[in-house]
């Protein structure tokens, strides 16, 4: 019986809080699976792949059209970084394209970044 491999699994640690993937998951449905794609491969859309984006350099994302305010930041996609850029990304990058009014709980974000964490490991 492997149902309950999820529930056993550790509760992973952003920032010193636990995250809840599955909680996270459905943020990332809800809020930004519009304009944004996980998989490895599966493209852009109005927002940039996110594959690999954890401690990625902000604008790098091959092959999308980054607003130069992104591009020109020079920001390092950390768990820190991307916790205070959630709560409001027109303030976090004045300039960018991402129409986003931010997630304002910071439980969502933790759980976000969880999912995030994990859904855009290049190897997942």
């Amino acid at each position: 019986n492997n149902n309950n491999n999820h529930k056993t699994r550790k509760m992973p640690e952003i920032l010193g809080n636990k995250a809840n993937i599955k909680a996270g998951a459905k943020i990332f449905k809800t809020k930004c699976s519009q304009c944004h794609t996980v998989e490895a491969g599966a493209g852009h859309k109005q927002g940039p792949n996110l594959s690999g984006l954890v401690n990625r350099k902000s604008g790098s994302a091959e092959g999308f059209s980054y607003s130069k305010a992104n591009k020109e930041s020079g920001v390092q996609w950390t768990h820190e970084n991307l916790f205070t850029y959630l709560v409001n990304p027109k303030k976090f990058i004045p300039g960018t394209k991402m129409v986003f009014a931010g997630l304002k709980k910071p439980k969502d974000r933790y759980n976000l970044i969880g999912f995030l964490d994990e859904a855009t490991q290049p190897h997942a």
